[in-house]
């Protein structure tokens, strides 16, 4: 018995057994609903994934540039960025502040060992190398304070890393 027919003057054709063409055809309509789902957040939806944007030396990281001075820092209307340093066990700022609806691109370093940066019950969180600078763009609509932690172990005292973004009205922001 063979696998392989040929119609009468045609080509030979592969004969597959039904229950595997069914689960062929699953697999195609499984993998087509992930596509359309990854499409759509990121079209849809603007998700992002962080990344990389740039290259520090980490043991000067601290002493000049955009991380010497850890802050937020506006660049127009509704928009800043985040300048955050980690190193055990602390992030710098220790509290950040933005406006609702405000977009904050996070860009994030380390001086010392690999942490990561999340802020609690967002969408917010990017691994801290050293010697690299991560960035991502998130929008905050939700008035309230956040924790942001470091989600990565990194030492002893990792259970002490944190800090706040507090997200507050506009007509309550100093800027």
């Amino acid at each position: 018995m063979t696998d392989i027919e040929t119609p009468p003057g045609g080509r030979p054709r592969l004969e597959i057994d039904p229950w595997e063409r069914i689960w062929l055809v699953i697999s195609m309509v499984v993998l087509t609903i992930f596509a359309a789902a990854l499409i759509i957040s990121a079209v849809g939806f603007g998700f992002t994934l962080p990344g990389a944007s740039g290259r520090v030396d980490p043991r000067t990281v601290t002493e000049s540039g955009d991380f010497a001075e850890p802050r937020l820092e506006q660049l127009g209307d509704d928009r800043f960025v985040a300048y955050v340093v980690s190193r055990q066990f602390v992030f710098e700022p220790a509290t950040i502040t933005v406006p609702r609806g405000a977009e904050v691109t996070f860009k994030v370093t380390s001086s010392d060992v690999q942490h990561a940066f999340r802020v609690a019950d967002t969408n917010v969180n990017v691994m801290a190398v050293p010697g690299q600078i991560s960035e991502l763009t998130a929008t905050f609509d939700d008035v309230g304070e956040f924790a942001y932690v470091c989600s990565e172990f990194c030492g002893l005292n990792h259970h002490n890393m944190f800090g706040t973004l507090r997200v507050v009205p506009p007509e309550e922001f100093d800027g």
